[in-house]
């Protein structure tokens, strides 16, 4: 089953791909709330109820828990290797966000200052300068891109009304080698429609991209838990190796999760 989060900070656990990872949820704890309505995602659907205000926590009861989270495991002596946004959808959302991340620098240089703070963006708000500037401080600024044909994006994404990939793509270019593409790869179907980003045609543009974005390093993954979607394949790890190599041809550094 697909599952939510239900706190504002969670773990410690131990990440796949981020070590020691304690958690950030800056939306609700029992609703989904997101810009993207990802097939795939492990949190299910993004359904919109309008007859629910969503309530979001306050930047001073995050920043409160946080606190007293990291003061606890400091006492316990349980260092972080990362302090991580993720939670119920797309933290950028928070209209406080860039506040967030200040408290967050603050608290993690007092506390474990080795630790690093990474932020998981589906990429859809970087026309912000709030959240722009605010990516441009943490240690590790994951976007997502999973696919630069528009059709693959709409049907593999969902986006909300108004979001084009374009757009998305010209401004994750603007941090000029400050961030990580996170891409999941994944071929199914849904509501009758046949998803898959991993056919030449995909790679070849996607490579295409990144080789005028040049990332840090490019993550590679395929679904791991319950999708919203059902249906969906997992692919292979000789897949995932084969597009590491392709990326690593043009001179980009690759990291696969399996």
């Amino acid at each position: 089953m697909t599952f939510l989060f239900d706190e504002i900070v969670f773990g410690p656990v131990k990440s796949r791909r981020f070590g020691v990872s304690l958690g950030m949820n800056l939306l609700p704890t029992n609703y989904k709330y997101c810009t993207f309505n990802c097939i795939y995602c492990e949190c299910g659907w993004t359904f919109k109820n309008n007859a629910e205000k969503i309530k979001l926590p306050s930047r001073e009861e995050i920043r409160s828990e946080l606190d007293n989270r990291l003061q606890k495991m400091k006492v316990e002596g349980t260092a972080p290797d990362n302090i991580t946004f993720a939670g119920n959808g797309e933290p950028t959302v928070h209209p406080h966000f860039s506040g967030i991340i200040d408290d967050t620098i603050e608290l993690r240089n007092n506390y474990f200052p080795k630790a690093e703070i990474t932020v998981l963006s589906n990429s859809s708000l970087l026309h912000k300068k709030t959240v722009f500037d605010a990516l441009n401080k943490v240690d590790n600024n994951v976007l997502k891109l999973d696919s630069v044909i528009e059709e693959t994006f709409e049907n593999l994404n969902l986006p909300a009304p108004g979001i084009k990939l374009d757009s998305i793509i010209q401004n994750i270019k603007k941090f000029k080698g400050n961030q990580i593409i996170q891409t999941l790869f994944v071929r199914g179907k849904n509501n009758g429609q046949f998803v898959d980003n991993t056919t030449d045609l995909e790679i070849d543009a996607w490579l295409k991209v990144l080789n005028d974005i040049k990332p840090k390093y490019v993550m590679l993954y395929p679904i791991d838990r319950d999708t919203a979607a059902k249906g969906l394949e997992k692919i292979s790890t000789e897949e995932l190796e084969s597009i590491a190599e392709k990326v690593e041809k043009i001179g980009i550094k690759t990291k696969i999760y399996f």
